[in-house]
């Protein structure tokens, strides 16, 4: 089966060419064209490409105006997925076992699946990064998603995107362009609402290089909140308890400014601070690694952010309707 593999890139200068290079073992052993998708890198990602085509007859790379990697995915699979079977997507700042698109296709025919995702574990470089990824790996921060925390194959609703069979892929629509973050999840729910299946492998997975300081997680994880909240306006559905409670969040930390009034209020802060301080030590324990101490507050940070970015969504979308969704 042939097999479009798609990378969407913005500045991954530093990365795409050992992602590139990574991929020629399974562009070797099965027919595959490889697409660089790219939504207008100011770095050298697109000079790097170029050069590294020359030798490379199956690698192209698209530009992708419309920047976002929902558009930039859609726009790659209408150009070259015509004769393609299967979509493999890529993330160019994300490290892959030299086997792992083989995997994908296996498990696709073992399991019969529409869809194959996968598991992600988070690993930094620098000593913040460090944290970053101890606390986007722990329960307390991922709020043990399937897709962060399973370690054996099952039918699940929602991943890590991997791999697509490509006419289930047109049939339902590809991404919605319009979703900057979330865009995963919006698909899967249309997947699974048509009938189709998506399987979580445990047989493979993706080491993710997450956001290196504070200010760029936060920034991260406010919008990861509002594509769920576009998400859940655009099908009408409900929220499960674990996003629930996040979203409760910011609500509940608002109550502190009626502390003159009542110290009942401080309660929630209170209750939030000891959730951050309770994972951290729980960490630091099984890590023996004072250092650790500081993901609860790191994942407490992620949890604000991703809460504060549902509301401002959610607002938004009642008081400009038209512009929400």
């Amino acid at each position: 089966m042939k097999t479009l593999v798609v990378i969407p890139t913005l500045n991954e200068a530093e990365h795409i060419a050992q992602t590139i290079h990574g991929l020629r073992g399974f562009v070797g052993r099965h027919p595959a064209l490889v697409v660089v998708v790219d939504g207008g890198s100011q770095d050298s990602t697109r000079a790097t490409v170029k050069r590294m085509q020359r030798a490379r007859p199956w690698l192209h790379l698209l530009d992708n105006p419309e920047r976002y990697q929902s558009a930039g995915i859609n726009r790659a699979v209408a150009q070259y997925g015509n004769d393609c079977e299967l979509l493999i997507r890529i993330d160019a700042h994300a490290d892959y076992p030299a086997d792992f698109c083989d995997i994908l296709v296996a498990e696709a025919e073992a399991q019969s699946a529409d869809s194959v995702v996968v598991s992600m574990r988070a690993v930094g470089k620098t000593p913040l990064q460090k944290l970053i990824a101890e606390a986007q790996n722990s329960r307390f921060g991922n709020g043990s998603a399937a897709h962060r925390n399973a370690s054996d194959g099952r039918w699940v609703d929602h991943g890590h995107h991997a791999l697509m069979r490509l006419p289930v892929f047109n049939i339902v629509g590809g991404y919605d362009p319009s979703f900057s973050h979330n865009e995963d999840a919006e698909l899967d729910y249309r997947l699974r609402l048509a009938g189709h299946s998506i399987w979580l492998t445990a047989k493979t997975e993706m080491e993710y290089h997450p956001r290196q300081s504070i200010k760029p997680l936060m920034r991260q994880y406010f919008f990861f909140g509002q594509g769920r909240a576009r998400n859940f306006a655009k099908h009408h559905a409900r929220p499960g308890a674990r996003q629930c409670l996040v979203m409760a969040l910011v609500p509940a930390l608002l109550l502190t400014v009626f502390v003159p009034f009542s110290a009942i209020f401080i309660w929630p802060l209170l209750v939030w601070v000891l959730g951050c301080l309770v994972a951290g030590l729980s960490l630091a324990i099984a890590h023996k690694d004072h250092r650790s101490l500081a993901t609860g507050f790191l994942a407490g940070l992620m949890q604000v952010s991703w809460s504060a970015g549902y509301w401002v969504q959610v607002l938004r979308q009642r008081f400009t309707p038209s512009r929400g969704i």
